[in-house]
């Protein structure tokens, strides 16, 4: 075992979709702690989907992002403190000018340790919001990679986006 595998830290994994995934991808990007962050597609029963595919209604998918992280230096309640304040679970299939099911608010949960956090979360959540929380919290499915022009959007074209 050499010095760097000692101290190496082992990322992990975290898959939200919350409305449009170029704005989601943007706000955990800033999140310190987030090593790498992909866009893509997750939830539906459609294989190798594009992004018209998905745009079309037909394969179940929701536009997802998958955020990898060091446990040393950030947390997934972290990451679920942002998930909630980026975006307005309350409404169904839509988030702002964005219509669809691909636009679904749902948290992707990886283990059994996050899918109780998430759970925890949506409670403490609910407290706060008027309307019911239309959130779904599933078992992460296959992901697939959107295209290459939707990866790191906002950074290529100039967006910024606040969390």
């Amino acid at each position: 075992m050499t010095y760097l595998t000692l101290f190496k830290t082992k990322l992990e994994k975290a898959t939200f979709a919350a409305g449009c995934f170029w704005g989601i991808e943007a706000a955990f990007k800033q999140v310190k702690g987030v090593v790498k962050t992909t866009v893509g597609y997750t939830g539906g029963s459609f294989e190798n989907p594009t992004y018209e595919d998905v745009c079309n209604g037909k394969t179940g998918h929701a536009e997802a992002v998958e955020v990898e992280f060091d446990p040393k230096k950030t947390s997934y309640q972290k990451l679920l403190e942002v998930f909630w304040r980026i975006h307005d679970p309350t409404q169904i299939n839509r988030q702002g000018p964005d219509v669809g099911s691909q636009y679904r608010s749902v948290i992707f949960y990886h283990d059994s340790n996050q899918k109780k956090l998430s759970e925890t979360s949506m409670k403490k959540g609910q407290k706060i919001h008027a309307k019911p929380i239309t959130t779904k919290i599933v078992k992460v499915p296959k992901f697939w990679l959107a295209e290459d022009y939707h990866q790191d959007y906002h950074e290529k074209h100039g967006g910024t986006c606040k969390i």
